[in-house]
């Protein structure tokens, strides 16, 4: 085997034999991969076309208690490949993406880590066009960390690594890629990319899942140093809630300059991130979406790092 593809799932089959389908669709001989599955979900079946292929598709059963991590680490440790490829189980990947991945990583010593950007499903929602914006700001540039939707890396650096944080919920992909950073380079390509089949569709969803991730948000920080970029996305969101918080009491109060200041206090951080993302995008996203998102994103993140200090949230969506 050349490239082990790891998946950890724990819900909706459906995304899963997606993911699975476009993994046997790659345009490189199948012959030299194995995917290898570590599910949460005992009655787990792929679809007809899937058992029918020639595929090497192992299968892992592992309890619901543990972790993505300790889904992902499991996963590795049964790989055989000199590549992993660490993928969510509600992926679409071009049909050129591992051959990509391989030519890339080959192509310098230093890239340790390489994942491709997202692209839009056919329907996209407007959160998720916000989403897909978001996660393509560093196209084709080496990054600080990287979402764990898909990575792709030498299986002796894994081995080399502290792998995946098995004690964390959320933000592990961040920690993991993070701590890799410090040994050679994690690259975003733009010649290949991927849809996020799972993506939220709705700001209901997006409240939900952004409370879920957030959780983890101070856990992420530990042992680790920050790059001043993310200093805001830790202060900000906590410090928008405070301001809405003083805002209703101060008009509960009849405070009406108080409320006013707090409420302005409030906007502006959020006009700014939307002006930024929107600048960024040269417009291909709607302002007003961008908007929006953010007025969701910041109070369900405040939410999620406070209240992950004193409970765990689960996330019904989860892969």
């Amino acid at each position: 085997m050349n490239i082990s593809i790891i998946i950890p799932h724990k819900g909706r089959e459906e995304l899963l034999n997606k993911t699975v389908e476009s993994l046997i669709n790659q345009n490189i001989n199948l012959s030299t991969i194995e995917i290898i599955v570590v599910t949460q979900n005992t009655k787990l079946h792929f679809s007809q076309k899937l058992n029918d292929s020639s595929s090497t598709i192992l299968i892992f059963h592992l309890d619901e208690d543990k972790s993505i991590s300790t889904l992902r680490n499991f996963g590795a440790s049964q790989a055989k490949g000199k590549y992993l490829a660490f993928l969510d189980a509600d992926v679409e990947l071009d049909d050129d993406w591992l051959a990509c991945m391989i030519k890339i990583i080959d192509s310098d010593e230093t890239q340790i880590i390489i994942s491709s950007t997202q692209k839009n499903s056919l329907q996209s929602s407007e959160v998720e066009q916000v989403r897909t914006a978001l996660n393509n700001i560093n196209t084709n540039l080496n990054v600080d960390s990287l979402p764990g939707s898909n990575l792709f890396m030498r299986r002796i650096d894994f081995q080399d690594s502290h792998k995946f944080p098995e004690h964390m919920k959320t933000c592990e992909d961040i920690y993991f890629t993070s701590e890799l950073a410090k040994k050679g380079k994690l690259f975003v390509t733009g010649v290949t990319s991927h849809i996020h089949l799972g993506e939220d569709s709705s700001y209901r969803q997006l409240f939900k899942k952004e409370i879920w991730r957030g959780q983890s948000n101070l856990q992420s920080i530990k042992g680790r140093s920050i790059p001043l970029r993310e200093i805001p996305s830790f202060i900000i969101p906590p410090g928008l809630l405070l301001l809405l918080t003083i805002c209703i009491f101060a008009l509960a109060l009849d405070s009406y300059l108080i409320a006013f200041v707090s409420f302005i206090l409030l906007i502006i951080p959020v006009i700014a991130y939307s002006f930024r993302l929107h600048n960024l995008t040269k417009g291909e996203v709607s302002f007003w979406y961008v908007f929006k998102f953010y007025l969701v994103y910041f109070p369900a993140r405040a939410v999620g790092t406070i209240g992950g200090v004193f409970k765990s949230f689960t996330n019904s969506g989860i892969k």
